[in-house]
């Protein structure tokens, strides 16, 4: 009887409030500021949780990474309504007065962020935003988030083996022969590579430890302890990270190299990751301020093709995306300076080398247009040109040829140079092929805006916005 009176007082308070207070017009919003009072009303507190600052592998499999605490005695419990980590939604739940999370899932958070699975220590910043349950069964909604402070440092991993690290497994024609194994070579502190061969249409392998190699009898036993892996068997990812014996993540597996031909494997013991891909050279130069941004593809690690704008003040050409692999400049080539020094015009070039050879081809791009039964001119009339966009040294934009506002109809196009099919782009819009005979683009009626990177095959995208 008593809170019923106390209700009904309060509705009255409220009713009369709201008919004598004229000057009050702002009625459609007033939620932020009882939010507020609620939250100071009922004396709610964020503050680290008992394992805020923890070590894996954890006990449990659960951290308790923010503790609640409330003033007020008709505060019975919480629901979580949203929980980031460093900026970043994470999952999380409610166990009394704790917001706990998965350990596990918090390691492989924090791991994703940084591309690595080195063992070290992450600050973390926890935003919290609850409800409170009162002991009335009502529940009042806190609009500004508890901010509280954590630490977490990931799961130990393998040291670096002072011996190296080989490949095992359906590569240059050993298929699995550990007699013979494929040893990899250091290019930097913790990272090897490997050039590889694949015949079939399913390749697989795995690392191993290089001081623990000894075969003898045909005894996997020794080899295999020292075996790293990926997450799952038969993967096909061109990266990922690494698994080991142990590995508190999962089991190790066997990864797979998808068909046949010519890769470089990567293997990153600092961040326990691996890569494989086609064989790739970068080029540095006057023209795009000496970074590593601009690519050659390859498909036997000997002859390399890719497109990109060239001036007359140097370049040279990469096996890193820095200047730590090997660099090819004009001594490579046979040339007197140091940088390749062109002598035809600054411009937009089709770039061929072969490394056999020593050689290099420059063949010269004026134009590069669309054609298709898309444009208004369809297949038969003249290409509707696009202009490039040079690399701004500022921006750290460009390198892509655009047109504005064009009018498509729904059909097909492709991409083409100097008005001629002897070089042209088709395929899908963000793996786009200049080799053979790439498909046509399925485009639909509309106005554009489009950007084309030519690049080189694995690299070549375009960029199309319906406007």
């Amino acid at each position: 009887m008593k809170k019923t009176l106390l209700y009904s007082l309060a509705v009255l308070a409220s009713i009369t409030l709201a008919s004598c207070n004229g000057d009050y017009d702002d009625w459609a919003n007033p939620q932020a500021n009882e939010q507020e009072a609620a939250a100071a009303q009922y004396g709610i507190t964020f503050t680290p949780g008992s394992e805020a600052v923890s070590s894996m592998p954890n006990e449990d499999g659960i951290i308790n990474l923010v503790h609640l605490n409330s003033t007020n005695d008709n505060v019975t419990g919480y629901t979580l309504r949203e929980l980031k980590v460093n900026n970043e939604v994470i999952e999380g739940e409610i166990n009394g007065n704790d917001i706990q999370v998965s350990a596990k899932d918090l390691e492989k958070f924090l791991c994703n962020n940084s591309n690595s699975r080195a063992c070290k220590t992450y600050d973390l910043k926890v935003e919290s935003k609850v409800s409170i349950n009162l002991e009335s069964g009502d529940v009042i909604s806190i609009n500004t988030a508890g901010e509280t402070t954590g630490k977490l440092t990931t799961s130990p991993v393998p040291a670096i083996d002072e011996n190296g690290y080989y490949m095992l497994g359906d590569l240059n024609g050993k298929s699995w022969d550990a007699t013979d194994p494929q040893w990899m070579t250091k290019i930097a502190d913790g990272v090897y590579q490997l050039k590889v061969t694949t015949e079939k249409e399913k390749n697989w392998f795995k690392f191993y430890e290089g001081s623990k190699y000894k075969y003898e009898d045909g005894d996997w036993t020794y080899i295999d302890s020292g075996a790293l892996g990926c997450k799952e068997n038969g993967c096909e990812d061109g990266s990922g990270y690494i698994y080991f014996n142990g590995d508190s993540w999962g089991k190790l597996q066997t990864m797979v190299i998808p068909g046949a031909g010519t890769w470089i494997v990567t293997l990153d013991m600092n961040n326990l990751t691996y890569s494989f891909a086609k064989p790739v050279l970068y080029m540095a130069g006057n023209a795009n301020d000496w970074k590593q941004i601009d690519y050659l593809s390859s498909e036997d690690a000997v002859k390399y093709t890719g497109y990109m704008y060239l001036d007359g003040s140097g370049f040279k050409f990469c096996t890193q995306p820095n200047w730590d692999g090997t660099n090819y400049g004009g001594a490579f080539f046979g040339e007197s300076e140091d940088n390749i020094i062109m002598t035809q015009p600054a411009g937009y070039y089709k770039v061929d080398i072969d490394l056999s050879e020593k050689k290099y081809e420059l063949t010269p791009i004026t134009t590069i247009g669309i054609i298709g039964d898309a444009t208004v001119n369809g297949w038969s009339g003249d290409d509707i040109n696009m202009n490039y966009v040079p690399y701004n040294k500022e921006t750290k934009e460009g390198r892509y040829w655009e047109v504005k506002g064009i009018t498509l109809k729904t059909g097909v196009i492709k991409f083409r140079a100097n008005d001629d099919w002897a070089i042209n782009w088709g395929g899908e819009l963000d793996n786009l092929t200049s080799k053979g005979n790439p498909a046509n683009i399925a485009v639909e009626e509309g106005k554009y805006d489009i950007k084309l990177y030519p690049w080189a095959d694995g690299y070549a995208k375009c960029e199309m916005t319906k406007k």
